[in-house]
Protein backbone atom coordinates (compact mmCIF):
# COMPACT_ATOMS: atom_id res chain seq x y z
CA UNK A 1 0.00 0.00 0.00
CA UNK A 2 2.57 2.51 1.06
CA UNK A 3 4.93 1.32 -1.80
CA UNK A 4 1.22 2.06 -4.08
CA UNK A 5 1.33 5.46 -2.70
CA UNK A 6 4.63 6.27 -3.55
CA UNK A 7 4.33 5.17 -7.00
CA UNK A 8 0.95 7.80 -7.06
CA UNK A 9 2.75 10.47 -5.32
CA UNK A 10 5.63 10.62 -7.62
CA UNK A 11 3.14 10.19 -10.55
CA UNK A 12 0.85 13.24 -9.59
CA UNK A 13 4.90 15.20 -8.94
CA UNK A 14 5.90 14.18 -12.86
CA UNK A 15 2.79 15.17 -14.22
CA UNK A 16 2.08 18.77 -12.47
CA UNK A 17 5.86 18.92 -13.28
CA UNK A 18 5.15 18.42 -17.29
CA UNK A 19 2.08 20.86 -16.77
CA UNK A 20 4.13 23.67 -15.12
CA UNK A 21 6.76 23.56 -17.86
CA UNK A 22 4.16 23.23 -20.89
CA UNK A 23 3.03 26.91 -19.51
CA UNK A 24 5.73 27.98 -19.41
CA UNK A 25 6.64 27.25 -22.67
CA UNK A 26 3.95 28.52 -23.74
CA UNK A 27 4.12 31.39 -21.98
CA UNK A 28 7.60 32.23 -23.04
CA UNK A 29 6.99 31.46 -26.72
CA UNK A 30 3.54 33.51 -26.94
CA UNK A 31 4.65 36.24 -29.28
CA UNK A 32 0.39 37.49 -30.09
CA UNK A 33 0.72 41.40 -28.74
CA UNK A 34 -2.31 42.20 -30.25
CA UNK A 35 -4.38 39.20 -28.97
CA UNK A 36 -2.95 37.52 -26.51
CA UNK A 37 -4.49 35.25 -24.04
CA UNK A 38 -4.95 35.67 -20.68
CA UNK A 39 -3.17 32.63 -19.43
CA UNK A 40 0.15 33.73 -20.64
CA UNK A 41 0.02 36.35 -17.91
CA UNK A 42 -1.63 34.45 -15.08
CA UNK A 43 1.66 32.40 -15.25
CA UNK A 44 4.35 34.91 -16.09
CA UNK A 45 5.04 37.53 -18.26
CA UNK A 46 7.41 37.42 -21.14
CA UNK A 47 10.59 38.99 -20.14
CA UNK A 48 11.39 41.73 -22.98
CA UNK A 49 15.02 43.11 -23.18
CA UNK A 50 15.17 46.76 -22.75
CA UNK A 51 16.09 47.28 -26.80
CA UNK A 52 14.38 48.03 -29.73
CA UNK A 53 11.51 46.09 -30.76
CA UNK A 54 10.60 47.75 -34.04
CA UNK A 55 11.05 50.94 -35.77
CA UNK A 56 8.44 53.23 -37.61
CA UNK A 57 9.38 56.31 -40.13
CA UNK A 58 7.13 58.41 -41.09
CA UNK A 59 7.40 60.08 -45.28
CA UNK A 60 4.33 61.92 -44.72
CA UNK A 61 0.26 61.53 -45.25
CA UNK A 62 -0.27 57.93 -44.37
CA UNK A 63 2.87 56.69 -45.75
CA UNK A 64 5.25 54.88 -43.20
CA UNK A 65 8.14 51.93 -42.97
CA UNK A 66 7.64 49.88 -39.83
CA UNK A 67 10.81 47.59 -39.93
CA UNK A 68 10.82 44.66 -37.33
CA UNK A 69 13.32 43.69 -35.17
CA UNK A 70 14.03 40.52 -37.54
CA UNK A 71 14.83 42.86 -40.60
CA UNK A 72 11.24 42.56 -42.09
CA UNK A 73 10.08 45.79 -43.82
CA UNK A 74 6.54 46.97 -43.85
CA UNK A 75 5.48 49.86 -46.20
CA UNK A 76 1.79 51.43 -45.24
CA UNK A 77 -0.15 53.32 -47.73
CA UNK A 78 2.74 54.24 -50.23
CA UNK A 79 2.41 57.57 -51.40
CA UNK A 80 2.39 59.03 -54.86
CA UNK A 81 5.56 61.41 -56.04
CA UNK A 82 4.71 64.94 -55.97
CA UNK A 83 3.64 65.72 -52.11
CA UNK A 84 7.10 65.23 -50.42
CA UNK A 85 10.49 63.76 -51.58
CA UNK A 86 9.97 60.48 -52.89
CA UNK A 87 11.67 58.03 -50.82
CA UNK A 88 13.99 54.81 -52.07
CA UNK A 89 11.98 52.89 -49.58
CA UNK A 90 12.64 49.03 -49.62
CA UNK A 91 9.66 46.66 -48.38
CA UNK A 92 9.20 43.15 -47.67
CA UNK A 93 4.99 43.72 -47.92
CA UNK A 94 3.23 46.64 -48.40
CA UNK A 95 -0.65 47.50 -47.01
CA UNK A 96 -3.19 49.55 -49.20
CA UNK A 97 -6.08 51.04 -47.25
CA UNK A 98 -7.08 53.11 -50.18
CA UNK A 99 -7.35 52.54 -53.78
CA UNK A 100 -6.14 56.52 -54.48
CA UNK A 101 -2.91 57.76 -55.79
CA UNK A 102 -1.66 58.86 -52.35
CA UNK A 103 -2.24 56.00 -50.83
CA UNK A 104 -1.65 52.80 -53.20
CA UNK A 105 1.51 54.07 -55.11
CA UNK A 106 3.10 50.27 -54.88
CA UNK A 107 5.04 50.93 -57.83
CA UNK A 108 7.71 53.20 -55.97
CA UNK A 109 8.49 50.78 -53.22
CA UNK A 110 11.60 48.83 -54.42
CA UNK A 111 12.15 45.00 -53.36
CA UNK A 112 9.35 43.12 -55.69
CA UNK A 113 6.75 43.42 -51.89
CA UNK A 114 4.05 41.38 -51.63
CA UNK A 115 0.89 43.77 -51.71
CA UNK A 116 -1.73 42.98 -49.48
CA UNK A 117 -5.13 45.38 -50.63
CA UNK A 118 -7.96 46.15 -47.88
CA UNK A 119 -10.23 46.68 -50.56
CA UNK A 120 -11.54 45.31 -53.97
CA UNK A 121 -13.30 45.80 -56.78
CA UNK A 122 -11.68 49.01 -57.40
CA UNK A 123 -12.13 50.05 -53.73
CA UNK A 124 -16.11 49.26 -53.39
CA UNK A 125 -16.35 46.07 -51.17
CA UNK A 126 -13.70 45.18 -48.45
CA UNK A 127 -10.98 42.47 -48.86
CA UNK A 128 -10.43 40.03 -46.06
CA UNK A 129 -6.37 39.86 -45.21
CA UNK A 130 -5.56 37.81 -42.24
CA UNK A 131 -1.88 35.90 -42.90
CA UNK A 132 1.62 35.50 -41.24
CA UNK A 133 4.39 37.12 -42.83
CA UNK A 134 8.06 36.36 -41.61
CA UNK A 135 8.00 37.34 -37.99
CA UNK A 136 4.67 39.08 -38.10
CA UNK A 137 0.72 38.36 -38.45
CA UNK A 138 -1.10 41.13 -40.50
CA UNK A 139 -4.88 41.57 -40.68
CA UNK A 140 -7.06 44.42 -41.34
CA UNK A 141 -10.43 45.54 -39.98
CA UNK A 142 -12.95 47.14 -41.95
CA UNK A 143 -13.46 50.96 -41.83
CA UNK A 144 -15.55 53.89 -44.10
CA UNK A 145 -13.80 56.69 -44.99
CA UNK A 146 -14.75 60.15 -46.03
CA UNK A 147 -18.41 59.75 -43.52
CA UNK A 148 -18.82 63.93 -43.49
CA UNK A 149 -19.25 63.79 -47.48
CA UNK A 150 -20.95 60.42 -48.04
CA UNK A 151 -21.66 57.66 -46.20
CA UNK A 152 -20.46 54.44 -46.04
CA UNK A 153 -17.32 54.25 -48.50
CA UNK A 154 -15.49 51.80 -47.93
CA UNK A 155 -11.52 52.35 -46.22
CA UNK A 156 -9.59 49.46 -44.25
CA UNK A 157 -7.48 49.60 -41.24
CA UNK A 158 -4.68 47.47 -40.74
CA UNK A 159 -3.36 45.38 -37.60
CA UNK A 160 0.57 44.58 -37.37
CA UNK A 161 1.44 41.88 -34.72
CA UNK A 162 4.81 41.82 -34.01
CA UNK A 163 5.20 39.65 -31.28
CA UNK A 164 6.45 42.36 -28.49
CA UNK A 165 4.47 45.14 -30.14
CA UNK A 166 0.97 45.63 -31.77
CA UNK A 167 1.00 48.69 -34.01
CA UNK A 168 -2.72 49.55 -35.95
CA UNK A 169 -2.41 51.75 -39.09
CA UNK A 170 -6.00 53.06 -38.99
CA UNK A 171 -5.85 54.41 -42.39
CA UNK A 172 -8.72 56.62 -43.83
CA UNK A 173 -11.03 56.13 -40.71
CA UNK A 174 -13.76 59.25 -39.95
CA UNK A 175 -16.26 57.31 -37.40
CA UNK A 176 -16.10 56.36 -34.50
CA UNK A 177 -15.24 52.54 -33.89
CA UNK A 178 -18.41 49.89 -32.88
CA UNK A 179 -17.69 47.46 -30.94
CA UNK A 180 -17.08 44.70 -33.29
CA UNK A 181 -14.11 47.19 -34.49
CA UNK A 182 -12.67 47.39 -31.14
CA UNK A 183 -12.80 44.12 -30.61
CA UNK A 184 -10.89 43.23 -34.02
CA UNK A 185 -8.28 45.93 -33.18
CA UNK A 186 -7.34 44.24 -29.93
CA UNK A 187 -4.48 45.58 -27.65
CA UNK A 188 -3.11 48.46 -29.29
CA UNK A 189 0.33 49.64 -28.42
CA UNK A 190 0.95 51.98 -30.97
CA UNK A 191 -1.93 53.61 -32.93
CA UNK A 192 -1.18 55.28 -36.50
CA UNK A 193 -3.66 57.76 -36.27
CA UNK A 194 -5.23 60.28 -38.90
CA UNK A 195 -6.30 64.20 -38.07
CA UNK A 196 -7.00 65.97 -41.12
CA UNK A 197 -10.90 66.16 -40.81
CA UNK A 198 -12.97 65.88 -44.36
CA UNK A 199 -11.82 63.13 -45.53
CA UNK A 200 -11.17 61.29 -42.11
CA UNK A 201 -11.20 61.92 -38.85
CA UNK A 202 -10.63 65.42 -37.29
CA UNK A 203 -8.46 66.49 -34.50
CA UNK A 204 -11.58 65.56 -31.55
CA UNK A 205 -12.42 62.68 -32.64
CA UNK A 206 -9.28 61.19 -33.13
CA UNK A 207 -9.22 61.75 -29.30
CA UNK A 208 -12.31 60.03 -28.83
CA UNK A 209 -11.05 57.06 -30.93
CA UNK A 210 -8.10 56.90 -28.79
CA UNK A 211 -10.28 56.86 -25.72
CA UNK A 212 -11.55 53.93 -27.35
CA UNK A 213 -8.43 52.09 -28.10
CA UNK A 214 -6.53 53.04 -25.67
CA UNK A 215 -2.98 53.11 -27.24
CA UNK A 216 0.17 54.01 -25.73
CA UNK A 217 1.78 55.82 -28.04
CA UNK A 218 0.06 57.54 -31.39
CA UNK A 219 1.52 59.27 -33.71
CA UNK A 220 -0.72 61.61 -36.02
CA UNK A 221 -0.82 61.17 -39.69
CA UNK A 222 -3.26 63.01 -43.06
CA UNK A 223 -2.76 66.71 -41.68
CA UNK A 224 -0.78 68.03 -44.50
CA UNK A 225 1.80 69.98 -41.73
CA UNK A 226 -0.71 71.73 -40.34
CA UNK A 227 0.47 72.82 -37.06
CA UNK A 228 -3.15 73.82 -35.91
CA UNK A 229 -4.70 70.44 -36.55
CA UNK A 230 -1.35 69.13 -34.15
CA UNK A 231 -2.19 71.17 -31.83
CA UNK A 232 -5.62 70.58 -31.25
CA UNK A 233 -5.15 66.73 -31.51
CA UNK A 234 -2.56 67.29 -28.52
CA UNK A 235 -3.91 69.50 -26.58
CA UNK A 236 -4.36 68.14 -22.67
CA UNK A 237 -1.84 65.49 -23.33
CA UNK A 238 1.82 64.60 -23.04
CA UNK A 239 3.55 65.17 -26.43
CA UNK A 240 6.53 65.15 -28.24
CA UNK A 241 7.19 67.05 -31.00
CA UNK A 242 10.29 65.03 -32.61
CA UNK A 243 12.55 66.93 -34.97
CA UNK A 244 13.51 63.58 -37.35
CA UNK A 245 10.89 61.28 -39.12
CA UNK A 246 11.64 58.53 -37.41
CA UNK A 247 10.93 56.83 -33.75
CA UNK A 248 12.23 53.35 -32.46
CA UNK A 249 10.26 51.27 -29.91
CA UNK A 250 10.59 49.33 -27.28
CA UNK A 251 8.19 46.88 -24.96
CA UNK A 252 9.82 48.24 -22.14
CA UNK A 253 9.49 51.95 -22.61
CA UNK A 254 5.90 52.00 -23.41
CA UNK A 255 4.40 54.82 -21.69
CA UNK A 256 0.93 55.13 -19.58
CA UNK A 257 -1.29 56.92 -20.67
CA UNK A 258 -1.35 57.72 -24.00
CA UNK A 259 1.41 59.50 -25.53
CA UNK A 260 1.31 61.46 -28.93
CA UNK A 261 4.82 61.46 -30.51
CA UNK A 262 4.73 63.46 -33.53
CA UNK A 263 7.40 62.88 -36.42
CA UNK A 264 8.25 65.01 -38.88
CA UNK A 265 8.80 63.54 -42.62
CA UNK A 266 11.28 65.03 -44.95
CA UNK A 267 10.30 67.94 -46.81
CA UNK A 268 7.62 69.01 -43.85
CA UNK A 269 7.35 72.12 -42.67
CA UNK A 270 8.44 72.79 -38.66
CA UNK A 271 5.00 71.97 -36.55
CA UNK A 272 6.10 74.10 -33.76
Amino acid sequence: MKRFLQSKTLRFILSSAVFISSLLTFTSSAQSSCRDLDVARRFGSVAYAANVDATIQYFGHNFFLITTTKGTRIVTDPLGPGWYPNPNVVGDVVTVGKEMFNHNAVHIVLGNPLILRGLKNYGASWNTVSMSFKDTFIYNVPIHQNADFIEGIHGSAFVFDLGPLCIAHLGDLSQKLNEQQIKSFGKVDVALTPIGGNRTMGPDLAREVLAQLKPKIAIPMHHRDNPYLIKQFTAGLKTQILETDTLALSKDALPLPTEIRVLQPRGAMNYR
